[in-house]
Formats: structure tokens, C-alpha cells, sequence
């Protein structure tokens, strides 16, 4: 079966944006997994498009939309939204993490790269902090 790991949005971020000691960590990180296919969602765009588009930094807002349209896109559907209410009922989640989360596991995602320890729980065993490995 071919490993599928949703990337939280830290986790396109950090490489993009060279952030001191995570850009490296993930950078190697995939580097180590070229077998895995990534996946992201309109959600993931969304926050990573903020802070170049309020700074206007062009550049930087096509490193972003370049990489993404590498990825597998995973579109987010009323269900996702159903599930991730759950999810964040159940969990505590906030908003986004809920809708990460339940985006990767509609999808069939069999990990979810982060950053965030507090999803270990909720995503049922497929969180991979990847910066505490």
C-alpha cells in the first residue's frame, strides 16, 4: 500500500520559509521519505497564503502556490466539515487542526506530518510529529 501523508500547514511552511531549526528537520524529513505521497488541501493553501499576500510578497506567494501544485489535492467536502465538527467536539480541537485532520482521514491519508503533539489523540495513531523524531 503507498504511505499518503497529509502535511499540516507548519510543515509546508517551515521549508519554504527557511525556518531557523524546523527548515532543515523538514526538509530531511522528506528528503527520507521520496515513497510518500503528500497531500494537501484548499485549507492548507489558504494559511499559508496570508502572510505573503498581507506582505505582499509576490515571490514568495509562487514558492508557495509552485509547491502546492506538486502535491496531492485533497478537495475539502461537506463531509470533511461534518467530521472535523465531530472531531472537534470530541477532541477539543481547534478549528483548523479539526478540519486538517479530518480532511487527511476522509481521504485515506495513512499519516499526518505536524508539528502539533496534541493531534496524537485524535488522529487515531497516523500524527507524526516530525520534529521530535
Amino acid at each position: 500500500m503507498m504511505r499518503r501523508a497529509y502535511l499540516d500547514t507548519c510543515c509546508v511552511i517551515y521549508p519554504i520559509e527557511n525556518v531557523p531549526g524546523f527548515s532543515a528537520t523538514m526538509r530531511a524529513h522528506l528528503a527520507n521519505h521520496p515513497d510518500v505521497i503528500l497531500c494537501v488541501s484548499p485549507l492548507v493553501r489558504l494559511e499559508t497564503l496570508i502572510k505573503p499576500l498581507t506582505d505582499g510578497n509576490q515571490v514568495l506567494v509562487q514558492d508557495y502556490e509552485d509547491f502546492l501544485a506538486a502535491q496531492q489535492w485533497l478537495p475539502m467536502t461537506d463531509s470533511d466539515f461534518d467530521y472535523a465538527t465531530r472531531l472537534r467536539a470530541m477532541h477539543r480541537l481547534k478549528t483548523p487542526d479539526a478540519l486538517h485532520l479530518a480532511t487527511a482521514l476522509r481521504h485515506s491519508c495513512t499519516e499526518f506530518w505536524t508539528n502539533d503533539d496534541r493531534l496524537n489523540k485524535a488522529a487515531a495513531g497516523m500524527a507524526v510529529n516530525v520534529f521530535r523524531l
